[in-house]
């Protein structure tokens, strides 16, 4: 490949002005907005338009070759397929496997069966069991699901799906196997120095885990305020307490300790098994329920309406004919073994992910003297082969990849993508994109950003494996499922979706190589120091627009972590986070969720009236995670990890 395809930055090509460069950077995001939010266009039509649209720009205005161009975008679009399509793939197939096998099914008697206290019913679905889904599947899988469930209890269904909107909030970042912080620390390892995202990616999700656990212990007492107001609220404190307090806790200790795949779906677990415990040795003093049912306890008022929610508005007759099935008693042998397919899915990928925990991980991370050594490092023995890992260095398949990074390896294969690379003057391949100053220290930076094809130590493919083994305990007892009946669905079920993702992260990819995300970031520094409250409302603008966290990450996470370094004097990794964590309060307001949602409860063409419900609590929480971050940023920064 030619040395005069090398790409030198710029982050002024719009008359040398900034401000004037910015603007056009942001013709992508636009494009996105304008399609998504007031067109109504599919989704995927939409990321292909903004996807050509940073094309074009990214070749004609900020002057990036045209074969580095087409690079760019193919290598985002293949990072969107691997590896974050297939964790999303994957954990929907966990997912739907569940369905198929019944265990879903009993799972959500059994919490229908703890109590009939609704409010009680609702920190068990909408809070603690969507976030046992958001872990496992995400992606409006938690929304839908819960708000079914709510409207098949009784609820009324635009409040059960304002109520499932508004609890899928503090998981959301660590949703799908964590796959909002991975995609974000994979992201921003480039704009740090970093060529390995694992101690980015680790930073990213102790950070996160520094600032949603006060809103996991904050959501459930807003849940039942917005549901039953707050003298109601203070009646269950105990329930709220337990609940949001046991996720809080264990959503610190796993983001922090372990890593993010497995943060929801343990906090979940937890966050479940000790509120039912609770209602083991406590009741409230008072069942209370809707206006229009009867119970053992006196009559009580009605519900107070969550924003004008309509008293006579009962479910739909798809949610009513759920009624009769959770109506059903399983024996406590069958709940324990629906349970035992999520214990399944955290012991699989504690093992994958073993090397990744603090006590086997190396002191520094890494380190050959202090680490877990392979081959009884699992995490070690899937990464063999991956350039300068020194725990297994050679790969199972192919050359060293110190005399030949380019040629396939497996398990692990790190390689510079076409169009993106030039081999020098060694023979080795290096990159042809540089970046200049003020975003690099130095002229001729080289912005290396290699795909890392992990066939092995992907959470997908650990995830894939606890399906394989969960399907062989399922037919053991006696379910009969056609694996690749149900594989082939998903397949199906998620074939726009995946295709959304590919057209974003090519999006991403080719403002992140041209300079463009760089021109956004020169612009938003002039905020000075109030850009972590601003970073919030960033990333809620993100999900707002693609209805996802790992989308909204991937679109700003690296100009967040670009403008934290124009600034000086906050973290790349505080404002990355934050972005994640003030993402998650804009999902409640997504098209897209908000379409789930009302669908989830049969109530297709209700999204205006469920937005104009939820607007006003996304934008006050938003608002608070930016005060936190701003807190954090300059009261508190020493709470801020460094990778």
């Amino acid at each position: 490949m030619s040395v005069f395809l090398a790409f030198h930055q710029q982050y002024q090509p719009v008359l040398d002005s900034i401000v004037l460069s910015a603007l056009v950077a942001g013709l992508p995001l636009y494009v996105l907005f304008v399609l998504l939010a007031v067109l109504r266009l599919p989704a995927w039509i939409c990321a292909l338009a903004a996807m050509l649209t940073a094309f074009v720009l990214s070749w004609v205005v900020w002057g990036m070759p045209l074969g580095v161009t087409v690079g760019a975008a193919t290598e985002g679009m293949a990072f969107g397929l691997w590896p974050i399509s297939w964790i999303v793939l994957n954990a929907v197939f966990f997912h739907n496997l569940t369905v198929a096998s019944g265990d879903f099914d009993v799972i959500k008697r059994s919490l229908a069966h703890l109590t009939t206290d609704r409010r009680i019913q609702a920190l068990l679905v909408a809070f603690s069991f969507g976030a046992l889904i958001e872990g496992i599947a995400g992606f409006g899988a938690p929304v839908a699901i819960s708000a079914s469930i709510l409207a098949s209890l009784g609820f009324e269904p635009v409040t059960a799906a304002v109520l499932a909107l508004l609890a899928n909030t503090a998981p959301v970042a660590f949703g799908s196997i964590g796959i909002p912080v991975v995609t974000l620390g994979r992201l921003v390892a480039p704009v740090l120095g970093h060529s390995d995202p694992t101690s980015t990616t680790l930073a990213l999700s102790a950070m996160v885990g520094r600032q949603l656990p006060l809103f996991s212990i904050l959501i459930p007492a807003y849940l039942i305020v917005v549901m039953a107001g707050w003298k109601r609220m203070t009646q269950i404190l105990p329930a709220v307490l337990v609940t949001g307090v046991s996720f809080a806790i264990v959503q610190f200790l796993i983001s922090n300790f372990v890593g993010p795949e497995l943060t929801d779906i343990i906090a979940a677990l937890v966050s479940m098994g000790c509120l039912a415990l609770l209602l083991r040795f406590w009741r409230p003093r008072e069942v209370w329920q809707f206006a229009h049912e009867t119970t053992e306890a006196p009559p009580v008022s009605a519900p107070r309406p969550v924003m004008g929610a309509s008293a006579a508005d009962l479910p739909g007759r798809a949610a009513a004919s759920n009624a009769v099935r959770l109506d059903a008693m399983d024996p406590p042998g069958r709940i324990i073994r629906a349970f035992s397919m999520y214990i399944i899915l955290v012991i699989v990928i504690l093992i994958g992910q073993m090397g990744n925990l603090p006590w086997w991980a190396g002191h520094p991370v890494g380190d050959v003297k202090t680490s877990l050594a392979a081959p009884a490092n699992v995490t070690a023995d899937f990464k063999c082969g991956n350039v300068g890992f020194k725990l297994c260095p050679q790969p199972w398949i192919g050359p060293d990849p110190a005399k030949d990074r380019q040629a396939f390896k497996f398990p692990y294969w790190s390689f510079y993508w076409p169009g993106t690379y030039e081999v020098n003057a060694k023979g080795q391949p290096t990159s042809v994109v540089f970046s200049e100053p003020p975003i690099a220290t130095k002229k001729d930076t080289v912005y290396n950003n290699p795909f890392n094809w992990d066939f092995l130590a992907a959470a997908g493919t650990l995830v894939l494996f606890a399906g394989i083994i969960a399907f062989l305990v399922m037919t053991l007892f006696g379910s009969r499922i056609n694996l690749f009946a149900v594989y082939g669905r998903t397949l199906r079920q998620l074939g726009l979706p995946i295709v959304t993702i590919a057209f974003i992260l090519g999006i991403a990819y080719l403002m992140n190589y041209s300079g463009m995300t760089s021109s956004l970031a020169l612009a938003f520094a002039k905020t000075g120091v109030v850009f972590p409250f601003v970073a919030a409302f960033l990333g809620w603008l993100g999900v707002f627009l693609t209805g996802s966290d790992t989308s909204s990450n991937t679109l700003f996470g690296p100009l967040q972590a670009q403008t934290a370094q124009q600034l000086h004097n906050v973290s790349p990794i505080l404002t990355a986070g934050t972005n994640s964590s003030g993402g998650v309060m804009g999902k409640m307001i997504s098209p897209q969720n908000l379409s789930v949602g009302a669908a989830g409860v049969n109530k297709v063409g209700a999204e205006g009236d469920i937005f104009r419900r939820v607007i006003r609590y996304s934008l006050i929480l938003t608002a608070a995670v930016g005060v936190v971050a701003m807190i954090e940023a300059y009261v508190i920064p020493g709470i801020v990890p460094t990778p």
